[in-house]
């Protein structure tokens, strides 16, 4: 077993936050490593354990709220854990909590954290391709607004997500997206095999740019393209394997 990899932004200073992969954990098999996952089919045991070294590398003794994700644009305040059968359906949380760690879980989808230094609120959403097209990160900064923050003074980071390179769709993806707004044809290129491929990191960072916030931070890390470091449904399905687990992200503020 090794240390649990804590990925840091450096525009999100301070504060407790960390983008993890796989690396740590006790998960074994084709899921071996640091599975966070309930909606896999790991040991339950297993994915406790991992949650729990995963808090403990973030912010010691914090709590952890994570939500049923459904590929919406749908953010709420959190300010206690859910219980696990009755977590919220939405796709994005902010909070003024402090030692409560919002967490959101990846497997090439694109984690997003934010942050107000000066009204110390925090958030995280979940940017698959839905719910980025949906207005997911919008949302995210509509409710930290609600909560004192101001998009001015806020910053984001998103983490580890499926790359161009890795990400081959078909022509009715891309009209979608050009449907919604034509200047998203910047965000395909056409693969070695014909096919558009999608920006997904890079749409997520047009549309947290236009959203008038104050920084944002792109970590360029292919989930997958590095498999030893990521899990990646999409490389999980490639290669035929039943099941795939999925990453944590996640941001406190501290007591």
């Amino acid at each position: 077993m090794s240390d649990v990899e804590v990925i840091r932004a450096v525009s999100l200073g301070g504060l407790p936050h960390g983008f993890l992969g796989r690396s740590g954990g006790v998960s074994t098999g084709a899921l071996a490593g640091l599975n966070v996952g309930y909606g896999s089919n790991d040991d339950r045991a297993a994915i406790d354990e991992n949650r729990r070294m995963a808090i403990s590398a973030v912010l010691e003794d914090a709590e952890l709220a994570t939500v049923h994700q459904v590929h919406s644009a749908d953010a709420i305040h959190a300010e206690r854990p859910w219980p696990q059968d009755a977590r919220p359906r939405v796709d994005a949380m902010v909070t003024d909590t402090p030692n409560l760690l919002i967490g959101i879980l990846t497997a090439d989808c694109a984690p997003v954290l934010f942050a107000d230094h000066r009204a110390v609120v925090v958030g995280a959403a979940h940017a698959g391709w839905r719910g980025a097209l949906a207005g997911v990160t919008d949302s995210t900064i509509a409710a930290m607004e609600k909560l004192g923050a101001r998009r001015e003074h806020i910053h984001a980071a998103v983490g580890p997500c499926i790359g161009q390179p890795s990400y081959e769709v078909d022509e009715e993806f891309r009209k979608r997206f050009e449907a919604d707004d034509p200047d998203n044809q910047r965000f395909f290129l056409t693969g070695p095999g014909g096919k558009p491929q999608f920006d997904l990191e890079g749409y997520v960072v047009h549309r947290l740019i236009a959203a008038g916030i104050d920084e944002v931070e792109a970590l360029n890390l292919d989930t997958y393209a590095d498999p030893d470091r990521f899990y990646s449904y999409r490389r999980s399905t490639h290669r035929g394997e039943v099941d795939y687990g999925r990453q944590l992200s996640a941001i406190a503020i501290p007591g």
